[in-house]
């Protein structure tokens, strides 16, 4: 039953991120930049048209010379966009909601069916900035943002800040009667098959066949826990396609507020380094809190997760 669940839960977080991509697309794909990125490469553009005309006006003798113009102008527009795209925040922040939900494209999601409650997300203020409230109550849920393909490079930074007030007091991530986590940040990674063992590239075959969405063949979660170290490294209770981080650990004060910036391909690395030698594409970032192995009540915040391409 726990291994249905699980499997479960990979379903929910995926078919998230289907609605999700929905969403994200328009952003990606139809003008998402800012009015200032959008003022930058139309000017841009009409440098390009000038130089054009340029090459009419002064008569510029001889094919070589007019393509090296021309092609300085492309490229100098060309940088510009670039430079232009790379500033925008790659994941909608907290802080510019301007109601109690998150913003989009962030997705709550659940187990399939509504057979579990759903972990609540909001919008709250906390020392004076909106900041995102997750609540776990003998329940379960995920808020799920996708990525744009190839949005981060090969050495990627993940920054936030969080908070955890209520601890779960049953929790224990080693076992599967207390798999959950008050606080957690996942990373999804879409690493080749080919670069798993035999029994899991199957079984990963398989879920995807069952599921219908194609599962990530990699999850790291950095997660705040209270019993055990920080820095602590270890494989999910039901599946070795998760690895968890312990970012925040035994001895951590509760109820203050506490800064993390992670080196993700150094992290991935030590967490999967034994199948991959690189970073394998990242497709999506969660947050999350759950307390239905283990019951209780959770309660904890996060600030704006800030990832650098």
């Amino acid at each position: 039953m726990a291994d249905k669940r699980i499997a479960t839960r990979h379903h929910a977080t995926f078919e998230s991120i289907r609605h999700v991509d929905e969403h994200a697309s328009c952003k990606w794909h139809c003008g998402g930049m800012d009015a200032t990125g959008s003022t930058e490469l139309a000017a841009n553009l009409f440098r390009a048209t000038q130089a054009e005309e340029k090459l009419r006006r002064d008569q510029v003798r001889g094919k070589t010379k007019a393509n090296k113009a021309l092609g300085a102008a492309l490229l100098a527009l060309a940088t510009c966009t670039a430079q232009a795209q790379t500033a925008l925040p790659l994941l909608a922040a907290f802080s510019t909601a301007k109601t109690e939900q998150p913003p989009a494209p962030w997705r709550v999601v659940g187990i399939p069916g509504g057979k579990l409650a759903l972990s609540t997300f909001s919008i709250t203020p906390q020392d004076g900035a909106p900041v995102l409230k997750l609540e776990a109550n003998k329940s379960y849920g995920n808020l799920v943002h996708a990525l744009a393909p190839d949005a981060v490079t090969a050495r990627p930074r993940l920054g936030w800040r969080w908070r955890l007030d209520s601890p779960l007091a049953a929790a224990d991530l080693r076992t599967r009667s207390g798999d959950d986590s008050a606080l957690k940040v996942c990373l999804l990674f879409d690493m080749p098959l080919e670069r798993l063992g035999l029994v899991e590239r199957n079984l990963l075959r398989l879920a995807r066949a069952v599921s219908g969405e194609i599962l990530p063949a990699a999850t790291l979660c950095y997660v705040w826990d209270d019993k055990l170290a920080a820095g602590t490294l270890l494989r999910n209770a039901y599946t070795a396609r998760v690895r968890l981080i312990v970012a925040a650990g035994a001895g951590q004060p509760l109820a203050q507020w506490q800064t993390q910036s992670r080196d993700v391909a150094a992290d991935f690395q030590k967490a999967f380094g034994e199948e991959s030698d690189s970073l394998a594409p990242l497709t999506a970032v969660l947050v999350g809190a759950d307390s239905d192995n283990s019951g209780g009540h959770s309660l904890g915040f996060i600030g704006d997760v800030v990832l650098t391409p």
